[in-house]
């Protein structure tokens, strides 16, 4: 696997496999033990974790100044940022049936990454952008500074980064993941314009949420 979950040969995130395999483990077990009807469940959960964990290929449009959604899901907020910067902050939240991966939303480097302790309230909720679990990652590209919160949720206790400062990074590229439902915020920098609407479901490495004005 290559820095920032690139180079990716399966179609699941590797996080997903200390899930994965020992529910497929069980599965055996219990199937060699003629508890059929419960290895056959232990099949089929390790079936939902995969669909969990899928780890897509996206291509990113090439349109200039466009900025990409960070993550797949719903768009629950477009406003003034919660933690008082310029510009527009919009909301995304995950439900379970998304993909979970994260994306950088335009080309840049890394100047920042920092992880804050908190609760773990429902992530479509405003306040759990300030008061849940979260890590902000700030990104500088040619239009000024970028932040991509990752948020955590009642159910996502675990945020992974896999991006660290310092690093170059591409338009849709793999920044990291959010286990088990979560909310993202894309922080834009004044002079860009929200392309996406509340309630519109995106893709991250994909849709266009922001353009240069």
């Amino acid at each position: 696997m290559g820095v920032g979950g690139q180079g990716r040969t399966f179609a699941i995130a590797s996080e997903g496999w200390p899930f994965i395999l020992p529910l497929l483990g069980g599965a055996l077990v219990l199937w060699t033990l003629g508890l059929q009807g419960a290895g056959l469940f232990l099949v089929l959960l390790a079936g939902a974790v995969c669909f969990f964990f899928r780890d897509p290929e996206r291509l990113p449009p090439g349109e200039t100044g466009a900025i990409l959604a960070p993550a797949d899901g719903r768009v629950v907020r477009i406003g003034p940022p919660v933690d008082g910067r310029r510009g527009t902050e919009i909301s995304i939240f995950l439900s379970l049936f998304d993909v979970h991966i994260n994306r950088a939303p335009c080309a840049g480097r890394i100047a920042e990454v920092v992880a804050s302790r908190g609760r773990f309230k429902v992530a479509w909720k405003a306040e759990a952008s300030q008061v849940n679990a979260r890590t902000l990652i700030h990104l500088r590209g040619d239009i000024g500074d970028i932040f991509v919160r990752q948020v955590a949720g009642i159910l996502a206790r675990q945020i992974v980064t896999w991006v660290r400062p310092g690093q170059e990074v591409r338009a849709g590229e793999r920044i990291g993941m959010i286990r088990f439902g979560s909310r993202v915020d894309l922080l834009l920098p004044e002079g860009v314009r929200p392309r996406v609407r509340i309630g519109e479901h995106v893709r991250g490495g994909e849709s266009i949420i922001g353009v240069v004005a």
